[in-house]
This record gives structure tokens, sequence and C-alpha cells, in this order.
């Protein structure tokens, strides 16, 4: 039985960020009608970092499939090794046979991206411009890049940990044409933005709610973890928030702290962005509103990108294959 294998390099030549976006906003919409089967991701958690097995099936894609992946902040600096890496086998729910091995690192960024710009669809203003980004890491990349596909954007504002980093993120991204200005301090960056990005692995909330206006959208992407947490419980009891996963955002997203010490309760939550996607319950209802997305990252994402993929690469004749079993 053959298995194929799909490289990294394979993988960022076979997907578009426009892709991604539709294969995930699929995802989203099978989710809020019901036509998904999620289990609770698992984490094993190292001194230094963690790793969590994430699994799903969708049968409107007649595909299934596990992702490992890791979080190792410290990997950059020590290793040279990504903060992030993953590995997806895509699973034939018929036989229950592999039908792919794929670095899953691409895919996780990218699919995350998505699900932020997706949400920034429904969520913010329809003529946001000025985008705040905290955090220069390789999910802010992606974060940016899908919020260009669906926003006229004019200026960019990125702080970071370090200057260095804020200029790699500016070169790195210069050829999307956009103004980005590098801010010496988060609350440069927050001020007066229509949309801000906060993808840091930080356990101390950093965005003040005194620094955030009506009208602003949040993607609070860097708390995927137990006591993670990057802004102001203040921020959240005066947004509407969005969860991708309700019982996933209490346990592993911006919500857990708040959670835990009773600050903030389930029933404050608006809405799942599958629920807003199929139009069960509404997005922005008016220019005033302050809106959260708590994205945790769900596995249905890592299927419908990985299936996309598995497909495009088969026709760009992009796949190797090994006799695996």
């Amino acid at each position: 039985m053959k298995v194929s294998l799909i490289s990294r390099t394979c993988v960022e030549k076979s997907i578009s960020m426009k892709e991604v976006m539709d294969a995930v906003e699929d995802a989203f919409r099978a989710k809020g009608l019901g036509r998904v089967q999620i289990p609770t991701k698992t984490y094993i958690v190292f001194p230094n970092g963690d790793f969590r097995t994430m699994s799903s099936y969708m049968p409107d894609l007649e595909m299934s499939c596990v992702k490992i992946v890791n979080v190792h902040p410290n990997n950059p600096n020590k290793y040279g090794l990504p903060t992030v890496m993953a590995t997806i086998i895509l699973i034939e729910p018929e036989t229950g046979r592999p039908l792919a091995i794929m670095d899953g690192t691409h895919i996780t960024n990218m699919r995350t991206g998505a699900a932020g710009g997706i949400a920034a669809k429904y969520l913010a203003r329809r003529d946001s411009k000025v985008i705040g980004m905290v955090g220069a890491g390789a999910q802010a990349r992606t974060q940016l890049l899908a919020l260009n596909e669906v926003f006229k954007i004019e200026e960019v504002r990125v702080c970071a940990k370090t200057v260095g980093e804020c200029e790699k993120f500016t070169r790195d991204m210069e050829y999307l044409g956009l103004n980005i200005l590098i801010k010496d301090s988060v609350k440069e960056a927050v001020q007066g933005c229509d949309i801000l990005v906060t993808t840091t692995p930080v356990t101390q909330p950093i965005v003040r709610s005194e620094w955030v206006s009506e009208g602003m959208h949040i993607n609070a992407i860097g708390a995927d973890a137990p006591g993670k947490e990057e802004l102001d419980p203040e921020i959240l009891r005066r947004a509407k928030v969005v969860v991708d996963d309700y019982e996933q955002a209490c346990h592993y997203g911006e919500l857990n702290v708040p959670f835990s010490k009773g600050i903030f309760r389930r029933e404050q939550i608006h809405a799942e962005l599958g629920e807003i996607i199929i139009g069960k319950k509404a997005g922005r209802t008016s220019d005033e509103e302050i809106t959260v997305f708590d994205s945790t990252g769900l596995a249905i994402q890592d299927l419908a990108v990985a299936v996309l993929v598995y497909e495009k690469s088969k026709k760009l004749g992009l796949i190797n294959e090994v006799e695996l079993l």
C-alpha cells in the first residue's frame, strides 16, 4: 500500500491564501451546520513547550485527518527551529488507511491566518483600513496576508519584542506593497487602528482596555493553551465575543484565564464563527461595536486545507509515494 509524502515545499507551491480561505470558510460553515466531528485536542506539556494532537472528520469531504503540532517559543533563538512545527496524516474514512503524510507547519500557519481573515470579514467594519499587529512572527505574516484579501489596507502598525523582529517582518511583507510602520510600544500599535491582531505567547495581558476604541475588531490569536492571555479582560466585557469553538475557547483560548477566575462566563460568548457564517447568529451590527474573535484553531481547518493540498499536489505532480505498510 502506497502513501503519498508531501513536503513543505510542495505544500507551499500547491496553495494560495485565497484558496485556503475558501476551504476554511467551508469548514466553519460545516461546523455551524453540525456536519463535523472534532474530538477535544490533547496536550503533552514539556518544561519548554508542548505538543497537541488534533483529529477531525468531515463527511462532506469524505476525509479525516490527525495532526501533531508543537509550540516551543524558545526554538528560533536557541535551536534555529520554528516555534510551531506540525505533521498531518490524511486518512480515508472508508478503509482507515493513511492516504498522505504531509508537512503541517505551513498549513497550520495558513489556516490560522485564513480564520482571522474570515472572522474579520464578518466582524470588522467594512471600511477598515488601519491594521495593528502585536507580534511579528510567522503567524503575524499569514494574518496580514489574509486581511489583505478582504480589506483595502492603507496602514499597518507593527510592534514586537524586538525592533529586529519588526524589521524582518517589514522586509518579508514588503511584496504586498503596504505601508508598514514599526511602533515602539504596544499602545502605539493599538490606539486608533481598525483591526488589531495579537499573535504573542504571553501569559499576562499586554493590550489595555483604554487603548481599544469603539468600532475596533480584534483577532486574538496567541492564546492557544491554558494560562496564555493577551487581552485585558475588560476588553472582553466591552466586546461582542465570537469563538471558533465554545469548549475549546473556554479551556485553551483567550477566554481561558478570565473563565478560570470567574471574570467572564460562557453565557457572555455571542457565537461561534460557524453560526455567524450560516446566518444563525448576527455578526457586526453597528459601526460602534467592539468585536473580538478568539481563535484556538480547529482540526477541521487542518483537514480542509490538507485535502486541498493533497488534491492539488496530485494534479501538479508534486508528491512522492512510498510503501509504508
